[in-house]
This record gives structure tokens, sequence and C-alpha cells, in this order.
């Protein structure tokens, strides 16, 4: 196959359309100049011709003004009759419940990731405990905390543990 010499081809010759040239746009020009014109001639027309305001008073000499009264004191009832007044509520008492709680935060194959949840819980101020159980499926360790005499108590530890990133903490009865 032969070789092109395309350097020597040069450019097309065909040149780009020269853009056309806009004339100014008298007719806009006019027409703002008109405007501007308008407005500051308005402008200079109602400069000064102001009526004076209706609410001034009138040449009074000071002397003939009446001077206001004092104003009143006043006297609030509140900060006398406040400290005598109490609120009694009544809040029904409730039993004390015989159930006992824990906490269940994992449940491991190993005993090695047992203890590393455990020590986790530890840097939270926690004592928890791995207990291992059988199952059907083999030997489990179990990392709970507990007991709690209320459940609102092992409510808000586990509060503080979610906090800490230590989530899946589940609270049941306490039947070990």
């Amino acid at each position: 196959m032969a070789h092109k010499d395309y350097i020597a081809r040069g450019r097309n010759p065909k040149k780009a359309p020269e853009p056309e040239k806009r004339s100014l746009p008298w007719v806009r020009i006019l027409v703002t100049f008109a405007l501007v014109f308008g407005f500051g001639y308005f402008l200079w027309s109602i400069n000064n011709k102001a009526e004076a305001p209706a609410h001034k008073k009138a040449n009074v000499p000071k002397a003939q003004v009446d001077p206001l009264p004092d104003a009143p004191k006043e006297e609030w009832e509140f900060i006398k009759t406040l400290p005598e007044y109490s609120v009694e509520v009544e809040v029904e008492e409730r039993e004390a419940s015989d159930k006992r709680y824990l906490m269940q935060c994992g449940s491991f194959r190993k005993q090695n990731q047992a203890e590393e949840l455990k020590a986790r819980i530890a840097f939270q101020g926690f004592e928890a405990q791995v207990r291992p159980s059988e199952g059907s499926s083999g030997r489990w360790y179990r990392v709970i905390i507990g007991p709690y005499e209320s459940k609102r108590l092992a409510e808000k530890q586990r509060h503080t543990l979610q906090r800490a990133k230590i989530n899946g903490c589940k609270i049941w009865l306490w039947n070990l």
C-alpha cells in the first residue's frame, strides 16, 4: 500500500463563516434613556411638595403642657401567694415483682469469642459471666449479665451497652 503524505496536503481550504456584525440596538438605548430621564424629571418635580404631617402638635409653650402622672406601682400577688401553695400527687404503689431478669449479649461456639465480649462489657463497668450450655446442636458459650430486680434497670444497662456499640443484648426472665 502506498504511503500518503498527509502533511503536504495541507488543511481544508474551506473557511469558517464569519459571524454577522450586529449593529447597536439604537431603539433599546433610546427607550432606556427616555425612561431614566422621565424618572429623574418625576423625582425633581415632586421635590419639597410633601404636606406636613397631620399629627404634629401646634407650637404650644412647654409651661402649658400637662405633665404625665406617675406610673402606678404594680403589685404581683403570686409572689406572696405562690410559696403557700403545695401540690399533692397520688402515686399508686407498685408491688415488688418476684421476677428476676438477665441480659444475654451473645452466644458463641468458641469460648475465646465469648471471653472477648465479656472483656468489652467489662470496659463499660458491668460484670458479665460466660456460661456453657449444651444444646441439640452442641456446646454453646453464653455471655450473660444479671440478675436484675427490675426490667427497667436491665433496659438502662442495655442502652449503655448500645452506646458502646455492643448490640444484640436481649432481656429474658432468669431461668438458670
